[in-house]
């Protein structure tokens, strides 16, 4: 309970003073990744197939939220069908503030301007489904997102012959 309302406080204080973030290290320079693998497009995001992934704590209303009760995050992730309405997509997180993407889940899950990107011709299709993650997950949990979790979410989009993944943070 002390360590949640701690992180609810942390929230407050860097979404207010980003320049704390700083001091404490919470942040990173992301111009320093020099090493990022970038896999280059092969034909068109207008010709493509689109996947949309998010680590903001995204689910269906119906689905089994994320789990806030362990401080060391959830490395879990939940499927959210790309035909999803808006107002059956919820946000299970408390690690940061999204009362604003809670008034319109499209700040951190887009999947409404997506939509209009295909209508528009802009990118060719969308994946049957998408993707939600908890984006607070601590060393005990980090084996198990990238080797267990992410495979499966990679080998899903595989199988649905996704060519391009957004992702987006929380």
């Amino acid at each position: 309970m002390a360590s949640k309302f701690l992180s609810k406080i942390l929230v407050e204080l860097y979404s207010r003073l980003p320049s704390l973030s700083h001091r404490s290290g919470a942040s990173v320079d992301p111009l320093k990744f020099d090493d990022t693998p970038w896999a280059p497009m092969v034909k068109p995001l207008s010709e493509s197939k689109l996947a949309l992934v998010t680590t903001a704590g995204v689910h269906l209303a119906s689905d089994k939220p994320f789990n806030m009760d362990d401080t060391a995050g959830d490395p879990t992730f939940r499927v959210v069908p790309s035909n999803a309405d808006m107002g059956d997509i919820t946000i299970t997180h408390s690690y940061y503030n999204h009362a604003d993407a809670d008034k319109d889940i499209n700040i951190v899950f887009p999947i409404e301007r997506i939509k209009e990107f295909v209508t528009e011709g802009r990118i060719g299709s969308l994946a049957e489904n998408f993707y939600g993650f908890m984006g607070h997950i601590e060393e005990k949990y980090v084996d198990s997102l990238v080797n267990d979790h992410a495979v499966k979410v990679l080998e899903m989009m595989q199988a649905d012959g996704v060519e391009v993944a957004l992702l987006t943070p929380g």
